[in-house]
């Protein structure tokens, strides 16, 4: 197993938010197992064609969503995801329902407002 990422530069996402996608997509499917080391910022900058910055800025969003986590000197290593994914996932359904409900807004409506908004986000 091997991380493997590809980087369009002509594509709309930034660079940074393509490598997290990408680095998301293979820890979820199973591709990137638990504990699994990925490269240093700066060898995955070289190897990437990036600034050190860039990959940076990808592995802070990945550790922010608990998808991979920092040992200090030891590396960075990807994270039991799964429970934390969806420990998120819930809490933000959770706030979006108090604040549907705050704003008068039907349980259809609501229910509508995330059927489109899912739909935008996983066909778009």
């Amino acid at each position: 197993m091997t991380l493997k990422i590809a980087i369009d530069a002509g594509a709309a996402d930034a660079p940074y938010e393509q490598l997290r996608a990408q680095i998301s997509k293979q820890t979820r499917s199973g591709k990137l197992p638990v504990g699994y080391r990925l490269p240093t910022v700066r060898g995955l900058a070289e190897e990437l064609g990036l600034a050190a910055n860039t990959v940076a800025k990808a592995y802070r969003a990945l550790e922010a969503d608990g998808v991979i986590e920092t040992r200090g000197r030891n590396g960075t290593f990807v994270a039991a995801a799964g429970d934390a994914a969806k420990r998120q996932a819930a809490a933000a359904a959770a706030a979006y329902a108090e604040q549907a409900r705050r704003l008068g807004l039907s349980r259809a409506a609501a229910a509508a407002a995330v059927e489109d908004a899912l739909r935008a986000g996983y066909e778009g």
